[in-house]
């Protein structure tokens, strides 16, 4: 049982990937928004993470007669749920705290909120496979937690964005607001759901661990295409304005 010292460690070893990969998104916007609201949006993202396991927990209670391989722990059933929750509630930690703020002024916000909250919900991850892992001794919570940045927490930032994506374009076309958060979303789940499987389906390390870094890079260079994307629309935007 790790000591008050070891705890705090581990909590800051747990943070460490969210905070790499937070950083390296907040490059991204050529006019940083305040520190203090990417914090409370990544703080957000930790808070509300509980929610998540409340509601997967619920899913297998509440589907007993159903209970099957499809909805099994590891079933592709659990799978989508999961990933629909936990995009559900990334979403919301963004819309609860950010989204009516006035410092939400340009459309590439939304795409830095949303992995700032997405790191959050990370970062509460790794910090509970750090305390489970610890037993195992040092070198493994360090393994754990570099696969985990290329991983998991990698995959929290890239289906954050993608949503955040769709947020940015619902600033361009309000009218279809809503709709463009559903699509939003439900791009987010499939892509989630889709991780997830494939690390549930292959039995060999090798290959989930090539297959799932595949996919995670074709999602980073298309998500590194959207932020350019919405940063340019935005700038042709704002000189229709200034012509005008």
């Amino acid at each position: 049982m790790p000591n008050i010292l070891h705890s705090a460690g581990l909590i800051a070893l747990g943070l460490l990937p969210s905070l790499i990969w937070l950083v390296f998104y907040f490059r991204e916007d050529c006019h940083p928004e305040p520190k203090h609201l990417i914090a409370r949006a990544f703080l957000m993202g930790i808070i509300i993470s509980p929610l998540a396991i409340i509601l997967q927990y619920a899913f297998l209670k509440l589907t007993p007669g159903f209970y099957s391989d499809f909805v099994a722990i590891k079933g592709p059933g659990f799978f989508f749920w999961s990933a629909l929750v936990e995009e559900v509630i990334k979403f919301y930690a963004i819309r609860l705290t950010i989204l009516n703020n006035p410092e939400f002024d340009e459309p590439i916000d939304a795409m830095i909120y949303m992995v700032a909250a997405g790191l959050g919900f990370a970062a509460i991850e790794n910090i509970l496979i750090t305390f489970q892992t610890f037993p195992d001794g040092t070198s493994a919570v360090l393994s754990i937690l570099t696969l985990r940045f290329i991983g998991a927490t990698l995959l929290h930032s890239l289906s954050s964005a993608l949503l955040g994506y769709f947020l940015a374009m619902a600033w361009f076309f309000q009218h279809h607001h809503k709709k463009l958060i559903i699509v939003g979303l439900t791009i987010a789940t499939i892509f989630h759901f889709t991780f997830n499987m494939v690390i549930a389906s292959l039995e060999n390390q090798l290959s989930a661990l090539v297959y799932t870094t595949t996919l995670l890079l074709m999602m980073s260079f298309l998500v590194s295409i959207l932020f350019d994307k919405v940063r340019s629309r935005h700038i042709a935007g704002m000189r229709k304005i200034t012509a005008h």
